[in-house]
Formats: structure tokens, sequence, C-alpha cells
């Protein structure tokens, strides 16, 4: 009874149990804050970049170029992760106010899709309605560019996964900026029926 006693009040260890109930916690917190530093670090490099590019983009000399330019934001990012896999895009449109909107169409049955030969307005010249009025080039003078980039790499740290996040983190940069204005701007927009 007595020895019982003794050891009821012996806290002596206490210490490296309590450690060692809380230090996975710990690391886990740790390598969690880690692994969101370096996606924001990632992301304001690949931000970066891609301002940089955009802006090398509007000017006349490199409108056939887009490739270099591509290259360039490859290499800032692959700095930082040499594995990374990355997509690009180009969107142009005739004004900032055009980015990301539909083609303009009648509804004449009032359905709220351009179908049975309604008129639309081809802004994009490839001949069918889109919901995207962008042409997928670099534009010409004056056109509003939409440049996206989407880069994808494996976590920098296994904790994410041990906590159920996939093993690769996915990431997009995107700017408009408008071309130099080196020549009048070209028109494409007709008017056609919906399909």
């Amino acid at each position: 009874m007595r020895r019982a006693r003794t050891l009821s009040v012996d806290t002596r260890g206490a210490t490296l149990v309590e450690f060692a109930l809380i230090a996975p916690v710990l690391l886990m917190m740790l390598l969690g804050m880690f692994e969101l530093g370096y996606n924001f670090y990632m992301q304001a490099q690949l931000q970066g970049a891609v301002q940089r590019a955009a802006r090398s983009s509007t000017v006349q000399a490199s409108s056939g170029n887009t490739d270099a330019i591509d290259d360039r934001v490859t290499a800032a990012v692959r700095a930082i992760v040499p594995n990374a896999t990355m997509t690009f895009s180009r969107r142009a449109y005739a004004s900032f106010g055009d980015v990301d909107r539909e083609e303009d169409y009648t509804d004449v049955d009032d359905d709220g899709a351009c179908n049975n030969g309604e008129p639309f307005e081809d802004a994009n010249g490839n001949g069918v309605w889109d919901d995207d009025r962008g042409q997928l080039t670099g534009g010409g003078a004056r056109d509003a560019i939409l440049y996206t980039v989407q880069v994808s790499y494996p976590r920098a740290f296994a904790a994410a996964q041990m906590v159920g996040l996939s093993p690769s983190f996915t990431s997009e940069a995107v700017t408009v900026l408008r071309n130099q204005p080196w020549d009048a701007q070209t028109v494409h927009s007709s008017v056609l029926n919906c399909a």
C-alpha cells in the first residue's frame, strides 16, 4: 500500500509522457504551416512571373513569340519547384468588358439557350455560338488578353497526405492586359444563326 502511495505522488517522467502525447499533433501542425507557407510563396512567385510575361506579351515584337514567353514563366516556376507541370492559355477580347462573357444572342423562344436558328453575334469568328467570346490567340493590336497559367506540383511535405489531402497541389495565376496599339484593332464579329 505504501508503495502505491509513493507511485501516485512520483511525477518523474511525466513530462516525457506528456511530450510523447503532444509531439505528433505539434509535428503535424508545423508541417502543415510549412506546406501552407510553401504554397503561398509558390503562388506569389507564379503571379509575379505571369505579370512579367503578360507585360512582355503585349508588345508587337513578341506577338508571335508566345513560346519564349511561356518558357520564361516555366523557368521562374521550376527554379522553385523543379518537377512542376504547367499549362498556358491566352484568350483575346476586343475590350476588357468582353472578358469571360458569352457571345450575344437573341433568345427568341425564351429557353435560356442559343438554339433553333436564333441569331447570335459571332465575336470570335469561329462560326459557332460560344459561352466565351474570346479567341484562343495572343490577339492583335489593342486587344485585351486574358493570360492564364496553371501549375501543378507534388506537395512538399507528406503530412498533407496523412490528413487526407491530395498528393499534388494545383495553383493558377490569371492576368488581363491590353496589347499595345501598334496597328488598327481587327474586328472579327459577324451575325449568324444558332444550330
